[in-house]
């Protein structure tokens, strides 16, 4: 059989079953543009979390009081750990390879500013927390350099509790009250939005001491370092392990490198990316069955056709081609029409919603198409077996 009469025969076929081919090639269409749109919303979150996360920087370490994993048995007192203390974050600044360190309390309390009150976000940071965080101040200046244990009681208010408490007063010089405590503002931050879910624009920010006292705490939530980007960061970790060691007698800490933090967010993100493309695979699951179905119910209408095929010369392998190619032609329009469908429908969802994140990577569409492609071959294997060993003169008869 020539490629040209086997193409004719291929279309004719379609063609003469109009509504069956567009509906077949309608549920694949629909699979695929519902893996397209969901992988899409998926990866555009996975990048949007990822950028989120790096826009502090790649170059971050975080220390926190604890061990993250522990072995062996309790020991009574001489088990108990230590909490990590400004004097603790102190050290490890004068590590050679650190250019900034933050002690970092977190906490909630009510601002009172001239009878306006509002509940907030309080963070006791450092004087180096715009410089790690890349984080700039509006106007005023960030908490100045001051003795680490003894600090002044200053504080700098982010862009929507300044708008909250102030309006359009200038906030730079007033008092404010934060849990009864009184501190002078002189400052107010650039505005920085939302990052995984903490609104750092309805904050205040006072001294990492200063904050100790205003939670009654007796250790840091954490301590986070930047260090030199030409440092190797298994340099970086084992000298903060070194002086923490040095200072506690153990490692009752835990220490978090930016690298291992993305990793941790980018297998969470992935496992996402899959569970939604899977659903949208189940309508693929459905369009193949179609497939199966429409491709069944075509051999038992061509019999003759296909015994008359046989007794003209024709091979089983060229009948077994023949029903596998308009299989896999169905697959591939109805492919090409999903992946139109669900692109168009993702940017059109983006347009309408700007705030979801929606990125389709090229190597899903190239997956998704060749999946469909996967999904006709597999689906028009056995209707096809079956019409390739039809009996020429019983599928005659049949006719």
């Amino acid at each position: 059989m020539r490629t040209r009469d086997f193409l004719q025969l291929t279309g004719a076929s379609l063609a003469a079953h109009r509504l069956r081919t567009l509906l077949t090639a309608l549920g694949i269409a629909v699979g695929i543009s519902a893996v397209i749109i969901l992988t899409a919303i998926g990866e555009g979150l996975h990048r949007f979390v990822l950028e989120e996360f790096t826009q502090f920087g790649t170059t971050l370490v975080a220390v926190n009081p604890g061990k993250a994993t522990t072995a062996g048995t309790t020991l009574g007192v001489f088990g108990t750990n230590r909490p990590l203390t400004i004097e603790d974050g102190e050290a490890l600044a004068r590590l050679p390879y650190i250019e900034a360190m933050v002690p970092v309390v977190q906490g909630n309390a009510e601002v009172d500013a001239g009878g306006r009150r509002r509940r907030t976000n309080v963070y006791g940071v450092g004087a180096q927390m715009p410089e790690a965080f890349r984080m700039k101040v509006r106007s005023g200046r960030f908490l100045p350099d001051d003795d680490p244990t003894a600090p002044r009681a200053f504080a700098v208010l982010g862009s929507r509790l300044r708008q909250e408490l102030f309006g359009n007063d200038n906030p730079l010089g007033k008092r404010i009250a934060i849990a009864g405590s009184r501190y002078r503002v002189i400052g107010v931050m650039e505005p920085k939005g939302t990052v995984l879910g903490f609104d750092l624009d309805d904050t205040v920010y006072i001294p990492a001491a200063r904050a100790l006292g205003l939670f009654n705490r007796d250790g840091l939530f954490e301590i986070d370092l930047l260090y030199h980007e030409e440092t190797p960061v298994e340099r970086v970790v084992e000298g903060i392990r070194r002086s923490l060691e040095a200072r506690h007698g153990k490692e009752d800490f835990t220490i978090t490198t930016q690298q291992q933090m993305l990793d941790v967010l980018g297998s969470v993100l992935d496992v996402l990316t899959f569970a939604v493309g899977a659903i949208g695979g189940i309508s693929l699951l459905v369009g193949s069955i179609g497939i199966v179905t429409i491709m069944t119910i075509a051999v038992n209408e061509r019999t003759g056709e296909i015994g008359l095929l046989r007794a003209l010369g024709a091979r089983r392998s060229q009948v077994l081609g023949l029903f596998l190619g308009e299989a896999v032609v169905l697959s591939a329009v109805g492919g090409l029409a999903g992946l139109a469908l669900g692109i168009g429908t993702a940017w059109t969802l983006h347009t309408l919603i700007p705030a979801l994140p929606v990125h389709t990577p090229l190597k899903f569409v190239l997956l998704a198409e060749g999946v469909s492609l996967f999904i006709g071959l597999a689906a028009g294997v056995l209707p096809a077996r079956r019409a390739a060993r039809l009996d020429p003169v019983e599928a005659l008869r049949a006719e």
